[in-house]
């Protein structure tokens, strides 16, 4: 419901947009930016997508030891669950569910950082993309500059798509 809330806003705001630029007498002129594409695309994108790369790389090397730690912990106690007495059977047991909520605590928090690496590594990225883009738009013209992505553009073509002009600006210092 939100979602169709927030694409019925959208349409009348472009509409809007639309109308309110209709009755000026320059002629609109519409681009299309793909955002995720034009940062991914930039030499700092690609910088930092390697250093996030590495990163994740270094959070499954850091939770590995406790995931092979589980899976013998877990064929010691299928392989001796019929020879161990009740007692050592419950304690291998509690053992075995304290490593996974370990294991469960440990993912969570490294996603949780790796979620602020990226957030760290995209921010500057992004601010410079949106003032390589405002640069574009006003040099070449531009009425209005969608995100590719925003809700409620469902088609563009290809004749708006500005992303390769603000992918070589960027990598120009904008």
């Amino acid at each position: 419901m939100k979602c169709v809330n927030k694409t019925v806003l959208i349409i009348l705001f472009v509409a809007t947009l639309f109308w309110s630029l209709a009755a000026q007498d320059a002629p609109i002129k519409i681009g299309v930016v793909d955002v995720e594409q034009a940062i991914l695309a930039t030499t700092d994108g690609k910088k930092a997508r390697e250093e996030f790369q590495r990163k994740e790389k270094n959070a499954r090397a850091e939770i590995l030891p406790l995931y092979e730690k589980a899976k013998a912990l877990q064929e010691e106690l299928e392989g001796k669950k019929y020879v161990l007495s009740e007692e050592a059977l419950f304690e291998k047991q509690t053992d075995m569910l304290e490593l996974r909520n370990k294991i469960e605590n440990k993912t969570k928090e490294l996603q949780g950082d790796l979620k602020i690496q990226q957030g760290k590594l995209e921010a500057p990225l992004k601010a410079k993309l949106v003032r390589v883009v405002e640069k574009v738009g006003r040099d070449r013209g531009f009425t209005v500059i969608l995100a590719r992505d925003t809700p409620g553009i469902i088609y563009t073509r290809e004749a708006l798509d500005i992303t390769d002009d603000v992918v070589t600006r960027f990598n120009s210092g904008g």
